[in-house]
């Protein structure tokens, strides 16, 4: 038997082929990119998702005959996107995705509304699905009325593999449509929004089966026997699953093109006033939270940018030791930010450069001010009481030592570096498309990694680094005042 985990990000998709203990086999990337039409805009074609996804099957296909004993398939996605799609399955508009801001003023009026953030358990962001369609009522009507199904896009996928509309409820609780404590369709958010339950998907949940792999598709993937397609996950949900944390105590940051810390939590603790996102796991009965910084490895990549370097250049020669503080102070505002903040429109800023300002200083300075927004996450979770004793650190940044040794002494915990190999959204969701297909235990294939290294705060400096995060706090306001 074998597997497939797909993990549809924002730059590419990542479809991961395991056997039946879950050890991976091969994988295989494609990448497509995104349209910014307009300040503010992020858009993207679901052709290309489709495309992308058949390429990296024919690869996987060719390369592993294992591939021809599929059992189980399970998608994970980046979250809030909308996908539009009419009465016939077609697409209505490109997918506006889950860092465009164009809905803000959508997104303030749903919130301000009484009971929104009780029943949703989260602030109503501009990136969430719902203000996204209130924009598109209110600014594109003749699509508005064509709409027959609203899909995130993972369930697009999830559409294209099975037939049917279908949905996780980890990936539904970021539209603010979702009653994330009861895990079903809210009326009285729908109606907030003017939408009706008909223009949902049905929702499973993420170990469970969405539906079984389509005739058509079986053919050209050269399959015979049935396939089942686990209602999958939102990306940060599959992570989680990916490196095992399902209960309290568990967690990790995540170094990304977007900056995350999650907590797996054992109960439903909405703290919307936070700005902390509360939303269901990809199991039954588990929730988790995260804070979430827009712009962590898209930081470093904008400096990358400006410079000429490419990111690994630029940290290459920082080693391991944590220096103390730089001068120069970077707020990392470059697509707005959420967590704690939730200001779409807040933008970042240098300051405290000189005549004989470097590039390296100008890199400590990035690294530092992600580092910084990070600990802004990490407190509002703390607030919650979400237990973060240590944290596993994952994601691309994490190829920087220093990053994350300047981390750990930032948020005051050890940062753990799992044995390499495979991790993340495709292997988690790979395990949930076996938890379908299969119905083992989830604490049987759902599973922590070795750890490699276990990176421990620089005593000597965590007290220096906790006064830098109260001025970088206090920049914050400053910077606000004169936008």
């Amino acid at each position: 038997m074998s597997f497939l985990g797909i993990d549809l990000g924002t730059s590419g998709a990542r479809v991961l082929l395991v056997d039946e203990n879950g050890q991976p086999l091969g994988a295989s990337e494609r990448h497509y990119g995104v349209s910014h039409p307009h300040h503010g805009w992020s858009e993207q074609d679901p052709a290309d998702w489709i495309q992308a996804l058949e390429d990296a099957v024919a690869e996987l296909r060719a390369k592993f005959p294992q591939f021809s004993a599929l059992k189980g398939i399970g998608v994970a996605g980046h979250m809030h996107g909308a996908t539009l799609l009419d009465d016939a399955g077609s697409v209505l508009r490109p997918c506006i995705l889950w860092n465009d801001t164009r809905s803000h003023v959508q997104a303030g009026r749903l919130d301000a509304m009484p009971q929104v953030r009780a029943e949703s358990g989260n602030i109503v962001f501009p990136g969430f699905t719902a203000p996204k369609l209130e924009w598109v009522r209110e600014n594109e009507p003749e699509i508005f009325d064509k709409v027959n199904k609203v899909l995130l896009p993972a369930a697009y996928l999830n559409f294209y593999l099975t037939g049917e509309f279908v949905a996780d409820m980890s990936d539904s609780a970021g539209t603010s449509w979702l009653d994330v404590g009861k895990r079903k369709w809210s009326s009285f958010l729908l109606d907030a929004s003017h939408m009706r339950a008909d223009q949902m998907p049905r929702l499973v949940e993420g170990s469970e089966a969405a539906g079984t792999l389509r005739g058509e598709l079986k053919s050209k993937w050269g399959l015979s026997e049935t396939v089942v397609v686990a209602g999958g996950a939102g990306d940060n949900a599959a992570a989680a699953c990916g490196i095992g944390a399902l209960n309290a105590g568990q967690g990790f940051v995540s170094l990304g093109t977007s900056g995350v810390i999650l907590a797996a939590r054992d109960g439903y603790f909405p703290a919307p006033e936070t700005a902390v996102h509360t939303f269901c796991h990809a199991v039954p009965e588990r929730w988790y939270q995260m804070g979430v910084m827009l712009s962590a490895t898209d930081s470093l990549n904008w400096l990358s940018r400006i410079t000429g370097k490419s990111p690994s250049e630029l940290t290459s020669g920082f080693g391991d030791v944590v220096k103390r503080p730089g001068s120069v102070r970077f707020l990392p505002y470059l697509s707005g930010e959420r967590t704690p903040h939730n200001d779409s429109e807040i933008q970042g800023s240098l300051t405290g450069i000189g005549s004989g300002t470097t590039t390296e200083d100008l890199t400590r300075a990035v690294l530092e001010g992600v580092a910084f927004s990070l600990r802004d996450c990490f407190d509002a979770l703390t607030a919650t009481r979400a237990q973060m004793d240590s944290l596993m650190a994952i994601g691309g940044g994490t190829g920087s030592r220093y990053w994350v040794a300047l981390l750990a002494s930032v948020l005051g915990v050890p940062m753990q570096l799992p044995e390499g190999g495979e991790l993340g959204a495709a292997l988690g969701a790979a395990r949930l498309g076996m938890a379908a297909s299969t119905q083992e235990p989830l604490d049987q294939l759902i599973t922590a990694p070795a750890v490699r290294e276990t990176v421990e705060p620089n005593v000597d400096l965590v007290d220096a680094f906790a006064q830098e995060h109260q001025a970088f706090k206090a920049a914050y306001p400053a910077i606000k005042a004169v936008q």
